[in-house]
């Protein structure tokens, strides 16, 4: 559709290289399956008098937002209920679905308040947790060849990835005595999310091609560190004044966006913006340790095996590009997506990294821009 043009949108001076649009589930594969498959079409929305206000407050106003738009697979970062960058981002994404303005933080919390009924829940210690951790796990990766798991060093760092949340957050809500105390059993506040089961996944096991999901296209914005999900088939939403996403030859609409994802990409010497493939999916891989290649980019003779496990450096899930020695990956460190910077590959936190499979598959296209 040559409506789409560069020309067209180098006109809207000042605006945004992107519109969003809201995330929903993944639909059910055998039903999925039936759905004739159209190409994108264009809806546009007149939108809503904006409602702007700079973020939401600190508290459980701000909980409420971010639990309702982690369920809805818009990343805000942490559950924590002190929005920053993530969730701004989040919302900014959701609310141009919506066709609202994207500071629109009081028409979200009122979808926010009719979803979101309790914000907290007790959960209990999984004795499955016992297998995922190792106190004494070193802390250099030249010393973890000889392992079977690149476990979790404690059952509060293992129930904080559990329920998408920090450490600290649930010492806030817990105190020294109860979260320091864990073990199988045990009651703990947290946030009142579906939690990241960690147990579901296999070692090794490869996500394939799939009819529906490999069909659909990811773009990694190195610049604001998220990483967006279209799916070709529905249809583009048009809001007025607001740029659209297209693809790299600027003339077909990518689709509606189902998801986003704070992540953090490659130092900038080490990123390789343009077209690729994912070409392949892995539940829990292992990692070669290379120091010479996270340095320099270039693949050293010495290195280390890493086993799989939560605390491997590429995390849970590995999604490799087209583009060698690259991937879409989970990571060991939470706390630092969107902080520090890796040789060249896109980190997800564990629980964003684990859900990836249920929107892309091996044959979908990735554009990093």
């Amino acid at each position: 559709m040559k409506l789409f043009r560069r020309s067209f949108l180098l006109l809207l001076a000042g605006l945004p290289r992107v519109f969003f649009a809201q995330g929903v589930p993944p639909p059910d594969p055998d039903i999925a399956r039936a759905i004739l498959v159209e190409p994108a079409r264009a809806i546009q929305l007149e939108p809503d008098e904006p409602v702007e206000r700079d973020q939401p407050r600190v508290g459980d106003e701000g909980l409420r937002i971010q639990i309702f738009l982690d369920q809805k697979c818009f990343g805000p970062g942490f559950l924590d209920g002190k929005p920053g960058t993530f969730t701004k981002g989040a919302v900014y994404s959701y609310n141009r679905f919506r066709g609202r303005s994207p500071g629109a933080w009081d028409a979200l919390h009122e979808e926010a308040l009719a979803e979101v009924e309790a914000l907290y829940a007790t959960a209990i210690v999984p004795k499955l947790a016992e297998e995922f951790i190792n106190p004494k796990l070193p802390t250099k990766y030249e010393e973890t060849g000889d392992l079977k798991l690149m476990a979790y060093r404690s059952y509060l760092e293992f129930m904080s990835e559990r329920y998408h949340t920090s450490e600290s957050f649930l010492l806030e809500l817990n105190g020294k005595k109860v979260a320091y105390g864990l073990k199988p059993g045990s009651p703990l506040k947290v946030p009142n999310i579906e939690p990241f089961r960690i147990e579901r996944l296999e070692v090794g096991k490869m996500n394939g091609k799939d009819d529906i999901l490999s069909q659909r296209n990811v773009v990694i914005d190195t610049q604001n560190k998220q990483l967006f999900i279209y799916d070709p088939t529905k249809p583009v939403i048009i809001i007025p004044n607001t740029a659209m996403v297209v693809s790299e030859e600027d003339t077909e609409p990518l689709g509606q966006m189902i998801a986003m994802f704070p992540i953090t990409p490659g130092e900038e010497k080490f990123i390789h913006r343009g077209i690729w493939k994912i070409t392949t999916s892995v539940e829990f891989p292992s990692w070669r340790y290379d120091k010479q290649l996270l340095k320099t980019g270039k693949r050293g003779k010495e290195a280390t095996q890493v086993p799989h496990g939560p605390n491997n450096p590429v995390g849970v899930m590995w999604n490799g590009l087209s583009k060698s020695g690259i991937g879409i990956h989970g990571t060991a460190s939470p706390r630092t997506i969107g902080r520090s910077q890796s040789a060249g590959c896109y980190r997800l936190s564990n629980w964003d990294a684990a859900r990836f499979p249920e929107y892309v598959r091996p044959g979908a296209k990735v554009i990093v821009r």
